[in-house]
């Protein structure tokens, strides 16, 4: 089943890039508190999530904390050295955190996979955002393969 708005976000076990090394957290402490902008992508360095998307959030982490947003957290099933790499090719540091789903539980959990296989990515996120508050969805915005538009940090913007 797939999440839907006012469903709390399921609990799953995923890791995040820090200054000690990558380190295991529990999506309820990552995502749980305050207002989340979340959004997810198929893959770290593909080219419209690093010509596009994570740029648009990291463009706009200002207007987005103007707007109430605690914090933006962006989600791929990729392991955290490639999210920590990513973030910093991306100059994400102090924007947006880069949240490695590196065996896809969450994605699964959320309903929100798709299958890559034909271009040997495996199962990874479909492309999605969704504002959290408190762990509550209170948007959920699922693109169609291969579509980048409703998960935009602009689209997200005018849902705040």
């Amino acid at each position: 089943m797939t999440i839907a708005k006012g469903d709390k976000i399921p609990n799953a076990k995923v890791m995040m890039a820090t200054a000690e090394g990558p380190q295991q957290a529990e999506t309820q402490d990552v995502l749980g508190a305050g207002k989340v902008a979340l959004f997810a992508v198929p893959g770290a360095f593909t080219p419209t999530c690093s010509a596009k998307h994570l740029p648009g959030f990291v463009e706009k982490a200002g207007e987005f904390g103007a707007k109430g947003v605690d914090k933006i957290v962006c989600m791929s099933v990729n392991d955290p050295f490639v999210m920590d790499a990513w973030g910093k090719n991306q100059n994400a540091g102090g924007k947006v955190e880069m949240l490695a789903d590196g065996n896809g539980e969450f994605a699964r959990a959320l309903g929100l996979t798709m299958d890559g296989t034909g271009f040997g990515l495996g199962e990874r996120s479909q492309r999605f955002s969704a504002i959290l508050e408190n762990g509550v969805v209170t948007e959920l915005n699922v693109e169609e393969p291969g579509a980048f538009d409703v998960s935009s940090a602009d689209h997200m913007l005018g849902q705040l």
